[in-house]
């Protein structure tokens, strides 16, 4: 059978639905439960009655108005025209059970495509029939702005869409382009390898590097706490073996603090999860505020340019950040001081005029400008498929030695290197904060 939803569900005999654990409607009545969602499958009864069956996990609580009406009590019911038999329920047990009347479910953009489910009778002594509206179809959305094509996206239809896309990436471009007059060796970009990503998670790696490319700290740290950390073992590659001998983040405190004390900025890819951590270097909050206000995100920061420039994309962990603005790996993937590196280059091709002094060789390597694209629907899997990429290009023939032999073949659109890093590996990846792609933009 199929559902005016699109899908479609199997028939099956009761005591199959039974063995598979489903629930009818009677079940869900007796348990004060009312789906959630498409049923799972159907049978027929005797009589030629279809019976539906519901998934357990996609049920919620019924509200109060069904649970407590007497079992013994006497339905009224009514034949309509076509045969089926309806009950009689008034307007709130009727949208407890997400049943309304076709004038209803017109307001609600619903077209209605079933037979009435049940029915009431008014004072003066008319009829109106409710329909279920999981069996209604759900119209288009209008534009929030023409009024008049179907929502695309940010409520608008595409003709809207791409006008206000025009004005936003204008803008964005703008504000990326404007000069900050920052001083190289004044800007720190920071990553941490954690044990986890809880307040009580330890940090087991620190890099920070300057933007002119010069490492001033890349070690690894002992926790004091944790002794095993399987779950981020296996993104990192960081095993409590490996840091046995690491100082320990008491021992790098003052030297965190005179490079924090003398950086202007400090920047990560996600930098929320690594300052919640960094922070306790410092014990009083003023001290963790000044800090905070040093802290810049290269995650939400792409994420802007991400939906000014590539809004079809729906990926943004760092990986995905290099791979939009053409940049391709430096340094062993996935530790701290890859990472590091990543997110300076990010931040370098995202505000190119962002220091006073233009990129050093030790920055600009690698930063071809031109996207690639990565399989994968996780950002593990994206990683994975970049990790091929890179074995396929240590495996083949040099560049330079293919430019001789080929000199005719044309860029393949990933540079003259593969790679990319996890990202804020420890969290989820970043999405920026999207509260704004609700609000309705305005029509330009």
């Amino acid at each position: 059978m199929k559902l005016p939803s699109g899908a479609s569900i199997p028939r099956m005999t009761p005591e199959e639905a039974d063995r598979r654990r489903y629930l009818s409607h009677a079940l869900l009545n007796r348990m004060h439960l009312t789906p959630a969602g498409d049923p799972v499958a159907y049978s027929l009864d005797g009589d030629g009655q279809t019976q539906y069956y519901y998934d357990p996990n996609r049920v919620v609580e019924a509200a109060p108005e069904l649970w407590y009406r007497p079992a013994m009590e006497t339905r009224e019911t009514r034949t309509l025209e076509n045969g089926t038999v309806v009950e009689k329920m008034n307007t709130r047990q009727a949208a407890a059970r997400g049943y309304y009347t076709r004038e209803r479910l017109n307001q609600m953009r619903y077209d209605v495509t079933a037979e009435p489910v049940a029915y009431n009778v008014r004072g003066d002594g008319s009829t109106i029939l409710f329909y279920d509206k999981r069996a209604a179809l759900r119209r288009p959305l209008p534009c929030a702005c023409c009024g008049k094509e179907p929502r695309y996206k940010r409520k608008l239809c595409r003709a809207c869409f791409e006008r206000d896309l025009a004005v936003r990436r204008a803008q964005g471009d703008a504000y990326r382009a404007e000069p900050r007059f920052m001083d190289r060796s004044r800007v720190l970009f920071f990553d941490l390898e954690l044990t986890g990503v809880y307040d009580h998670d330890e940090i087991i790696s620190v890099s920070i590097m300057d933007a002119n490319g010069e490492v001033r700290m890349d070690t690894l740290v002992k926790p004091l706490h944790k002794k095993k950390w399987n779950r981020t073992e296996k993104i990192h590659g960081i095993t409590p073996a490996m840091v046995q001998d690491a100082p320990t983040l008491d021992e790098l405190i003052p030297t965190l603090k005179e490079m924090f004390e003398n950086a202007d900025n400090l920047i990560a890819f996600g930098a929320s999860t690594d300052y919640s951590h960094i922070k306790y270097i410092y014990e009083t909050e003023s001290e963790q505020e000044a800090l905070h206000k040093k802290i810049r995100c290269a995650a939400i920061e792409f994420v802007r340019y991400q939906n000014e420039h590539f809004p079809d994309n729906t990926h943004a962990a760092l990986v995905d950040a290099m791979a939009a603005l053409g940049i391709t790996w430096d340094g062993i993937p996935h530790s701290s001081i890859a990472d590091t590196i990543a997110c300076m280059k990010v931040w370098e091709a995202l505000f190119p005029n962002y220091y006073t002094t233009p990129a050093p060789e030790a920055v600009a390597h690698g930063m071809t400008g031109i996207p690639y694209q990565l399989e994968g629907d996780s950002k593990l899997e994206r990683a994975a498929h970049l990790a091929e990429k890179m074995n396929a290009a240590s495996a083949a023939v040099s560049a330079e030695t293919a430019a001789e032999l080929l000199p005719d073949q044309e860029d393949d659109g990933y540079g003259d290197s593969y790679g990319d890093s996890y990202g804020d590996s420890e969290g989820e990846e970043p999405t920026g904060d999207n509260r704004d792609m609700e609000e309705v933009p305005a029509c330009v």
